[in-house]
């Protein structure tokens, strides 16, 4: 039997711009939160400027703000604060990614609100944390990548320094927040109290570096740019074939015997350059060049095929139309449609969250700016209500 989503029931208030306090509520709304999206009034979240455009709507706006209700308020108006007061007031989150000290300066920094409601949760999302020498300085994604370390492991050995190809210290950092939300409510369960959570994307970018940190911390090597690369494993990287490129894994004796097999190579597993896994990464170079010499003469459904029939982990390396578009994701019902009052159905990307019984929400598009402020503010402002659905 299907119940609701785990967090129905819960009241979300986001005052987020570009992506990591909405990508977080994004997840919250996903999972049954009640997700009130305050904006300023006239352009509203700057990502409603960001085209494609689906008539005049923002497409990335309709996809990233899924599944929540958009409240137009002027929060440096004393009227406009004195509405998110009453939105607070029956609130059990907050989440912002507003320059640290924003919201204080507004009046609405956690210290204010706790005090006025000690069970809210308030998340804080920001470049480099809430405190600290380089609190208020300016903060965006390929900063985060770049002070993290990400850059200098991302990219080909002798080239330029790269970003990831998506923000991911926007997204990770939004991953976190949407984690330690739900684990604050956990404990306000037994506590009865609220706290403030503060999530930078430079310690979330920083956290993902578990092999460099076994490098550097282990043995003091500094881990380098690598291209598709494992740092620690060969092969396990793309490698050419006759009509592009397809990835492949093999890091155990297992799979490297499995692949050998699969590509004719076994005299390889003979090669003293490449008789234990140290060998192997110690010698990746010429290592791709001998696979290499048997895949560039195949094309790349032929080598994923004899790869598979092996049981060696491999994949083609898919475009955006391809991924969209796969078969597989259709087939396991990833993408959906959701509903828009003025667009046709919008598609969304699901949620990667499966439950057995508490299914992800799959409700409406991004909102209309201001689209709910009345009936929100009539219903949450009115303390003769009840419920925060």
């Amino acid at each position: 039997m299907q119940t609701d989503p785990p967090l129905t029931g819960v009241l979300v208030l986001e005052v987020g711009a570009f992506m990591a306090a909405p990508f977080a509520t994004m997840q919250l709304a996903d999972l049954g939160a009640r997700v009130v999206k305050v904006e300023p009034p006239g352009t509203g979240d700057p990502t409603r400027s960001a085209g494609p455009f689906l008539d005049g709507e923002s497409s990335p706006f309709l996809r990233l703000n899924r599944n929540k209700e958009s409240v137009v308020l002027d929060l440096k108006d004393e009227r406009g604060r004195a509405a998110f007061l009453a939105l607070v007031d029956r609130a059990d989150v907050v989440v912002e990614n507003l320059r640290p000290g924003a919201m204080d300066r507004l009046g609405l920094g956690y210290a204010a609100l706790a005090e006025r409601r000690p069970e809210l949760v308030y998340a804080s999302a920001s470049g480099w944390g809430v405190d600290g020498a380089a609190a208020t300085r300016p903060g965006l994604d390929i900063m985060a990548q770049a002070a993290s370390g990400l850059m200098s492991v991302t990219g080909e050995p002798d080239g330029d320094p790269v970003k990831v190809g998506v923000p991911v210290c926007d997204l990770v950092t939004a991953l976190y927040v949407a984690l330690a939300v739900t684990a604050a409510l956990r404990e306000r369960d037994r506590s009865g109290t609220g706290q403030h959570i503060d999530v930078s994307l430079l310690e979330s970018g920083v956290s993902l570096a578990v092999w460099e940190a076994g490098m550097y911390l282990g043995d003091g090597e500094v881990p380098t740019r690598q291209g598709s690369a494992h740092q620690r494993y060969a092969p396990y990287q793309a490698v050419r074939t006759r009509d592009g490129h397809v990835t492949v894994g093999a890091n155990t004796t297992r799979l490297w015997t499995s692949l050998c097999a699969a590509l004719g190579l076994e005299r390889l597993e003979r090669d003293p350059r490449f008789a234990d896994p140290g060998s192997r990464l110690a010698n990746r170079v010429a290592l791709i060049d001998c696979i290499e010499t048997v895949t560039s003469t195949r094309s790349s459904s032929d080598v994923l095929a004899a790869l598979d029939a092996a049981g060696v982990p491999c994949a083609s390396i898919a475009g955006y139309d391809e991924v969209f578009t796969d078969p597989l994701l259709t087939g396991r019902d990833f993408f959906w449609d959701a509903p828009h009052p003025t667009l046709p159905a919008v598609r969304q990307l699901g949620s990667p969250m499966r439950f057995s019984r508490t299914p992800a929400r799959r409700g409406t598009a991004g909102p209309p700016l201001g689209a709910a402020t009345d009936d929100v503010l009539a219903e949450l402002s009115d303390p003769a209500r009840g419920g925060h659905a």
